[in-house]
């Protein structure tokens, strides 16, 4: 072999190397490339995510005035309460999922047990869509002592609350507001499921 010969084939073997180092460098690059579009796409869905949530779980709110429908519904202590009753007295009414909804019968308790709400005077009426025998094991396993109404979907439905939850034939987290003159004077949903009492006593207040 000559020197020549030599020389060529190692320049050639050098120029494959040289091929192979820069197809490595370019695969690496590639698989680089590959792993921040990757990342940056998880991080924008994450973000898309956190974002739908925190919008989905913002409270939608109405201070539209009308005559509240009115209703008698049985209670869980068995009396029964009509609408027309409390005439006089402001009324908040709260609407929740009922029975297997932790958060919703933990809010009746937080409120029962505000003194706040107490000294103003309103009369807070729970309705559920349960039965006595349904609501009951987790009113006792909860504390909640406010009697709750039993609603058959006739006064949910009136007061347009079917729906704004997770169950399309269930109630929400809402609360409806009637001053002593049986106005309707303001709702809420919180699909977030829950409003601190202050908080809540504060929008009551401002619209009575």
């Amino acid at each position: 072999m000559t020197s020549g010969t030599a020389s060529r084939r190692e320049h050639e073997r050098q120029a494959a190397l040289d091929a192979a180092k820069k197809q490595q460098g370019a695969a690496a690059a590639r698989r680089r490339r590959l792993a921040i579009i990757a990342w940056t796409t998880g991080l924008l869905v994450v973000v898309g995510l956190v974002v739908a949530g925190l919008v989905s779980a913002r409270p939608t709110q109405s201070s539209e005035a009308r005559t509240a429908p009115e209703f008698t519904l049985p209670a869980t202590d068995g009396t029964s309460i009509s609408l027309a009753s409390l005439r006089g007295t402001p009324v908040l009414l709260y609407f929740s999922e009922g029975a297997g909804c932790d958060a919703c019968l933990v809010q009746m308790a937080k409120i029962e047990s505000d003194p706040a709400f107490t000294a103003t005077g309103i009369k807070v009426l729970p309705i559920v869509m349960n039965t006595a025998a349904q609501i009951t094991p987790d009113m006792t396993r909860l504390g909640v002592t406010t009697p709750f109404l039993l609603d058959d979907g006739t006064t949910s439905k009136a007061y347009d609350t079917l729906g704004k939850g997770m169950h399309e034939g269930l109630p929400g987290h809402g609360f409806v507001l009637i001053d002593a003159q049986g106005v309707q004077k303001w709702s809420a949903d919180y699909p977030s499921m829950w409003i601190a009492p202050a908080d809540l006593l504060t929008e009551v207040k401002a619209r009575l």
